[in-house]
């Protein structure tokens, strides 16, 4: 589009993608998709520089979340949500497991497999972690109205359930032949 004539100028201004000189600059795109990723990496940033606090990791509280919700998964039921090789999820489970924050528990029936259960301090923590997360939105979104708010996060979630998003992509990235798993301090 472009520019109205400054005032008393003869010559407009020149248009959005072409220089004086007549050559043409690759077109200034900056889509929807960039914006969303852009801010879900400097989301993600934030959150990551508020976890470590408490010695965790986005991956660490993503699977944390995952006991929590549902107590007593098997080891496997809880890799196959994430995406994830079970011997890749037996790494994050030994250092949640050292942490204090998750217990295994053999299953009575079935003694290969082991049940999955936050701990008490594992269940504190999910608190503290709740509290960071709102920490961290408070300060993503704080330009923004309760209202806009609302409505960003109806469109983000319709967003989610159009592409059947139900688990972060990054676990998907955390396929064997990676490095292992970001380390928790005890």
């Amino acid at each position: 589009m472009a520019r109205e004539p400054a005032s008393g100028s003869e010559n407009p201004a020149p248009r959005s993608g072409a220089r004086q000189s007549g050559r043409h600059d690759p077109p200034e795109v900056i889509g929807t998709g960039f914006l969303l990723s852009a801010l879900g990496a400097h989301s993600s940033m934030s959150f990551a520089r508020r976890l470590a606090a408490i010695e965790l990791t986005p991956p660490h509280v993503g699977v944390l979340r995952g006991i929590g919700l549902v107590p007593g998964r098997s080891q496997q039921a809880v890799a196959d949500e994430f995406g994830i090789p079970p011997s890749r999820l037996v790494a994050f489970i030994d250092e949640l497991e050292q942490a204090g924050l998750v217990e295994r528990r053999r299953d009575e029936r079935d003694r290969r497999v082991q049940r999955l259960f936050l701990t008490p301090k594992g269940l504190k923590t999910m608190h503290q972690i709740a509290e960071i997360g709102r920490e961290s939105e408070q300060a993503l979104l704080q330009s923004l109205s309760r209202e806009e708010r609302l409505q960003l996060h109806q469109l983000l979630e319709r967003l989610m359930a159009h592409h059947a998003i139900t688990v972060h992509p990054g676990y998907r990235a955390m396929r064997a032949g990676e490095d292992g798993p970001p380390r928790v301090s005890p």
